[in-house]
């Protein structure tokens, strides 16, 4: 396993080489106040897994490269006009995001849907300008990830449900797909970009899913025992409101177990890497401890 300095190291220099291309990507071109909310949106502290995550895939292969980036940049676009558009009062009604004001608060409601809107419009344009011969490729294997077998729909089997009882496989299905999803569409774009076959696509989704299945696991923990002030967002939301989680399908001990079952099999998944994914098993094993 990678050295926690080392692991930290390379995280802080991902992160940096993210934000720098995330400063650049919503054009000057675009009208205030629109382009202030995008840019709130986008540029608001935060881990940048996704965009890591696909960079790191890439690299199992071959150093990421311009493409790599631009597909990185879509991905975290993507990413923000969906936090944008849950934290709305019709979705999750949430007033606080990566410690700060949610778009909405800051930007009014209508702005905020608006600035989620345009993110998401300009992710496809930001991956369909890419000239790279399997941009296309890693574009659909994103856009498949983010809609209505993917994200969207997680997240539209969430609002239906909340309220109500529902089986394990539902609520299954609805975390694979609010938050597995796009963690398969970085890694599975990351890896066809690098020219991987399809054995190292299938390790790279299973690692995919298990993370996020175990990271949203562990969230759910974090929403019952967190304080506002280390999530960034407000604690005890999902309870209150009777939304559908892994630990009210299976409390918290066993959620703790599943987290720590799904890490595992992630972490296995990659075996056929070798030491070059020990960076990703870094990050999976870490996962587990967050506070955030």
């Amino acid at each position: 396993m990678m050295p926690d300095t080392a692991y930290e190291a390379r995280a802080l220099r991902r992160r940096a080489e993210i934000d720098a291309a995330l400063a650049l990507a919503v054009p000057d071109t675009i009208e205030e106040p629109l382009k202030g909310a995008m840019r709130y949106a986008l540029l608001a502290p935060g881990k940048r897994l996704r965009p890591m995550l696909l960079l790191e895939a890439h690299a199992l292969l071959s150093p990421p490269d311009d493409t790599a980036m631009r597909m990185a940049t879509a991905l975290e676009m993507i990413h923000a006009y969906s936090l944008v558009h849950d934290d709305l009062p019709a979705m999750d009604n949430d007033t606080l995001r990566r410690g700060r004001p949610t778009c909405h608060v800051a930007y009014g409601e209508a702005m905020a849907i608006l600035a989620g809107d345009a993110l998401l419009s300009q992710a496809f344009e930001t991956m369909l300008g890419c000239a790279h011969p399997r941009a296309q490729r890693a574009a659909f294997a994103i856009a498949r990830c983010a809609g209505a077998q993917g994200m969207v729909g997680g997240q539209g089997l969430d609002i239906a449900y909340t309220g109500r009882e529902a089986d394990r496989e539902v609520i299954g299905r609805m975390q694979a797909g609010k938050t597995a999803a796009l963690f398969r569409a970085a890694v599975s774009a990351g890896l066809i970009l690098a020219g991987a076959d399809e054995g190292q696509l299938d390790a790279g989704d299973r690692y995919a899913y298990g993370l996020g299945r175990a990271f949203q696991a562990i969230d759910d923990l974090l929403d019952l025992s967190g304080d506002a002030a280390q999530l960034g967002k407000t604690p005890g939301k999902d309870e209150a409101e009777g939304k559908l989680t892994w630990v009210s399908a299976v409390g918290e001990a066993q959620a703790r177990l599943d987290a720590e079952r799904w890490t595992r099999d992630a972490v296995d998944a990659l075996a056929a890497f070798g030491p070059a994914a020990d960076f990703l098993r870094a990050l999976a094993v870490r996962a587990l401890s967050r506070l955030n």
